[in-house]
């Protein structure tokens, strides 16, 4: 493998089936037929890998105290490293460390696609847990650990399929960037963002790219629909500060910074955004409409969304600005009126919607709170058209026939933010097919997350036939 540790403050495409926002159906497009597509040798390694890396705690509490992504992205590099490549490890921070290997591909001449997925998690607490959340265990055919969906299940993925086909001598059509970075689970600032602003020529010539939170099945009215996210929501981590007088607890305090901090957060946090529609949201909302057999009304896409079990909560954060109270900070002592009071606030804005989510924010926190933006990125919004879009929905219906690939808004935020200031088109299609009852969305973050062992072989196989006709 290669070391490039870099201390940073330390030394036109065919359309398939469809309109520009409409997903090509599964049937209308031309297979591609691979006998060695999703071969055993790939899924048999795939759940090994996936206990593998989740036994490897990276936990990423967003202030550099976890033990970072060092271990596992060595782990990866030598993976990679045992069937050919030549892996680029750097090191953004101390121990904050990202992984980027190239595959040569049949037409280097061709523009280039990028796969990324992270390698850090957020904190779990091993208490909450039926299992360990390091222990990668294997139950009621699961696995379980913290990152089995996020997203140490697609890192798994990538190096089975990838692995499998170096060994066997199939080259993809175009040159592959994988990419295993630091950092996204607090905004990608040490990890795909750092690699974008510094090491930029390591994704020359990529134009299109996907990732996390795509690609899996949801079952809505007895039909399985495959969510390709083709957009994803604004971040914005906020912190609120009110300021007043300190003084006794025993006597009137009209002036308490814990009082208006409280109504500001209250009113945030209780308010209902209104519902704007974006095409993905649009489209996804449709086809579940379709396939539950219902008629959208004026006003019916939020009943709709809350019709959609499992799914429910992501799908009705995709129509509308979301702003989550997290942190409560105030006082040191309880008969001691404090003279700061401060919060934090997740807000998620769609795309287009920017500047009406701050002003309507604005308007809920008031003139008396202090708002500071603690770390802002980007809403990203494509279509699910083209080559690429075709190659997605062709994989997956060589393995499950009756389903059926839909665009849809991610709630959340990917390191797609990063990646697409190199232009690069960025997808989330990590495919799972899933039980119709699994809170797949809910484990996002979750306790008790965990994989499917069948749906990851389902996965290695779709990535498998996926990179010969992408």
């Amino acid at each position: 493998m290669r070391s490039r540790d870099s201390m940073a403050g330390h030394g036109g495409l065919t359309g398939c089936g469809g309109g520009r926002n409409q997903a090509p159906r599964c049937d209308d497009v031309r297979m591609m037929q691979n006998p060695a597509a999703g071969g055993s040798a790939a899924q048999d390694e795939v759940a090994a890998l996936a206990s593998d890396l989740i036994r490897i705690d990276t936990t990423n509490p967003g202030d550099h105290s976890g033990p970072g992504e060092r271990a596992a992205a060595e782990r990866v590099a030598e993976l990679l490293s045992e069937v050919g490549l030549e892996p680029t490890v750097l090191e953004s921070h101390p121990k904050r460390t990202s992984v980027v290997t190239r595959i040569e591909g049949q037409d280097p001449s061709r523009p280039a696609l990028l796969i990324h997925g992270h390698l850090d998690v957020v904190p779990a607490d091993p208490a909450d847990w039926r299992v360990h959340p390091f222990s990668g265990e294997t139950q009621d055919d699961c696995i379980w650990g913290r990152g089995a969906v996020d997203m140490k299940d697609m890192d798994a993925m990538m190096l089975a399929v990838v692995r499998q086909r170096l060994r066997e001598g199939r080259r993809p059509p175009r040159d592959v960037v994988l990419a295993f970075v630091a950092d996204e689970e607090a905004g990608g600032t040490w990890g795909a963002r750092w690699l974008v602003d510094n090491h930029p020529e390591l994704f020359e010539g990529v134009t299109e790219g996907i990732g996390e939170v795509g690609g899996f099945s949801a079952t809505i009215g007895g039909r399985r629909l495959y969510l390709i996210q083709a957009a994803e929501k604004g971040i914005a981590w906020l912190r609120l500060t009110a300021r007043g007088t300190a003084g006794h607890g025993s006597m009137l305090q009209p002036d308490n910074a814990v009082t208006t901090l409280a109504e500001a957060v209250a009113r945030v946090g209780r308010h209902e955004w209104p519902v704007r529609l974006t095409p993905a949201a649009q489209a996804f909302l449709e086809e579940a409409a379709a396939a539950l057999g219902v008629e959208l009304g004026e006003n019916g896409y939020r009943e709709l969304a809350a019709k959609l079990g499992p799914i429910s909560r992501m799908a009705g954060a995709t129509l509308t600005n979301t702003a989550n109270p997290t942190i409560l900070n105030a006082g040191y002592k309880v008969n001691v009126v404090p003279q700061v009071a401060a919060a934090q606030l997740d807000c998620r804005f769609l795309p287009g919607y920017e500047k009406e989510f701050f002003d309507e924010l604005d308007d809920l926190i008031g003139p008396e709170v202090q708002m500071e933006r603690l770390h802002q990125d980007i809403a990203v919004e494509t279509t699910l058209d083209g080559d690429l879009a075709a190659a997605m929905t062709a994989a997956l219906h060589e393995e499950d026939p009756g389903g059926r690939a839909v665009p849809y808004c991610l709630s959340g935020g990917t390191d797609a933010k990063s990646f697409s200031r190199l232009g690069i088109r960025c997808f989330g299609f990590t495919p799972l097919r899933l039980p119709a009852d699994l809170d797949f969305s809910g484990m996002f973050h979750g306790v008790d997350e965990r994989v499917p062992v069948d749906a990851l072989r389902f996965g290695v196989r779709v990535l498998d036939r996926f990179l010969d006709l992408c």
